[in-house]
């Protein structure tokens, strides 16, 4: 892994609520074992220090801002959906295994809706009550 270099800013990792509570990402980890939910939140702490940083093979652009966080938890792809926010957070939408050879179009298009709708209910303002 490497190191943070000087200067470098960390981020602020938020997680994705719908308007009446739900978080998709800690429903996702709820389901994992616990070397599962180790793995996901070590390369969910490198999301966070290396932020916009990060390229192929462990994260890329999708499109419509969506990028996406790659892992293998126990030999099932699993990916991470994501968006940057007022250039200091990165907001986790939500997490599914990955069983075809692309990321389906079903799950970018969920990250999609998701980005909308945080985007219409927070601002930087209140932000702080999401955060992890």
């Amino acid at each position: 892994m490497k190191t943070k270099q000087r200067g470098q800013k960390e981020w602020k990792i938020v997680l994705y609520k719908t308007e009446r509570g739900k978080c998709p990402i800690k429903d996702f980890m709820q389901t994992l074992a616990e070397d599962e939910k180790a793995e996901m939140t070590d390369k969910i702490e490198y999301l966070r220090i290396y932020g916009n940083n990060i390229r192929r093979p462990r994260a890329d652009y999708l499109r419509d801002k969506i990028y996406e966080l790659r892992m293998t938890l126990t030999k099932n792809e699993t990916r991470t959906l994501y968006f940057f926010f007022n250039n200091s957070e990165i907001v986790l939408t939500h997490a599914f295994y990955k069983k075809t050879q692309s990321v389906p179009e079903s799950e970018i298009n969920k990250a999609i809706k998701y980005k909308n709708d945080f985007l219409q209910r927070y601002n930087k303002e209140n932000i702080n009550a999401n955060k992890k």
